[in-house]
């Protein structure tokens, strides 16, 4: 007990005691208080303190990735789109981050800024060719057609995109279905930067082999690395040392 002083005497004042129960029920409870999640708050609140790092949390994983452009067309059957949906996952587990118009990001400008403002603000290229078109030559303007054997095109940003990076000097990795775009473009033979792409056959090769290929496996390795050197160049001052 506890005494309490009185200008006259001494009176003890009683204290109330606690079941050992009770205490221990009061002690959990206290233990048991999480910190509050980024979930638990409502909308509008202010993130302070500890709860920063709960945030960052999300997005840490995006953090040491390194943007790249990614080159495709948004015209996909179920076969492309698996193969679009594991290559995204093959650059991401390169420690790159894809990017691409307008799925990721779009700028309220023309369609050709946009491109080229992507273009800067990436250390790379991959561009993916898929069928579109399945096309025949009828005639031509001068002299009979080159071809009558009916031919896949790609999309046209397909030669848009990877030449405005190849201007910008961006290391370029150039995948297509076989047989789109064979005679056209940058994807004619000997027109290529390098001279050098990836092609998958959709008709005899699953997604999976693919992927699973030394060619592939080699050529995105050696990309990869272009990639992060151009980071590391660009990203260094424009100054010398000062002598």
């Amino acid at each position: 007990m506890s005494i309490q002083k009185t200008k006259g005497k001494s009176q003890p004042i009683p204290v109330k005691k606690r079941s050992a129960q009770a205490a221990a029920a009061r002690s959990s409870s206290v233990l048991s208080v999480d910190k509050p999640s980024i979930s638990s708050l409502p909308s509008g609140s202010r993130v302070v303190g500890e709860t920063v790092s709960a945030h960052l949390s999300e997005y840490v994983d995006r953090a040491f990735r390194i943007p790249i452009f990614l080159s495709t067309t948004n015209s996909l059957n179920s076969l492309q789109q698996q193969f679009l949906d594991r290559l995204i996952q093959e650059i991401e587990e390169a420690l790159l981050f894809p990017r691409t118009l307008p799925e990721s990001e779009q700028y309220p400008e023309t369609i050709l800024t946009s491109i080229r403002r992507l273009v800067m603000s990436s250390y790379g290229l991959l561009a993916i060719n898929f069928r579109r078109f399945y096309a025949q030559f009828i005639k031509s303007n001068v002299g009979p057609a080159p071809t009558t054997t009916p031919f896949w095109e790609g999309s046209v940003y397909l030669q848009i995109e990877p030449s405005m990076a190849f201007q910008f000097g961006l290391p370029i990795l150039l995948v297509r279905e076989r047989g789109t775009d064979v005679g056209n473009g940058i994807w004619a033979g000997g027109i290529t930067p390098l001279n050098i792409f990836v092609e998958w056959d959709s008709d005899n090769q699953s997604v999976e082999d693919f992927f699973s290929s030394v060619q592939w496996r080699e050529v995105l390795a050696n990309w990869a690395a272009e990639v992060r050197t151009n980071y590391y160049l660009r990203t260094e001052p424009t100054f010398g040392p000062i002598k």
